[in-house]
């Protein structure tokens, strides 16, 4: 759009006028330091874009290592609960053994 203000200002009549002349400078400066800012806000985000990429990488990672973690606990905790129920089946059958016995006896 640059040279359309540029084209504007080498219509006649335009440029003898020193007041459309300083309205045409305004303008094109004006759009000049919006693009640069575009530009510049555009930089930005795509580098923040680019920050928050890296971070879900490495979030996505650890969830990967912590769902391996679980997989683990939720296996030896099944370990566990195996073990717990056979000790409780022998205390229950040793003290089915040991009712109606004198406990003074040997």
């Amino acid at each position: 759009m640059t040279d359309v203000f540029h084209e504007l200002a080498e219509v006649p009549g335009v440029a003898e006028d020193p007041i459309a002349q300083s309205e045409i400078s305004t303008l094109t400066r004006r759009f000049e330091q919006g693009q640069e800012t575009a530009a510049r806000e555009f930089g930005i985000v795509k580098s923040d874009l680019t920050a928050v990429r890296l971070q879900l990488g490495s979030l996505d990672q650890k969830v990967g290592s912590l769902d391996e973690t679980v997989k683990q606990l939720a296996e030896e905790m099944r370990g566990l609960n195996t073990k717990l129920d056979r000790n409780q089946a022998q205390i229950v059958e040793l003290l089915s053994a040991l009712v109606g016995k004198n406990p003074n006896e040997s």
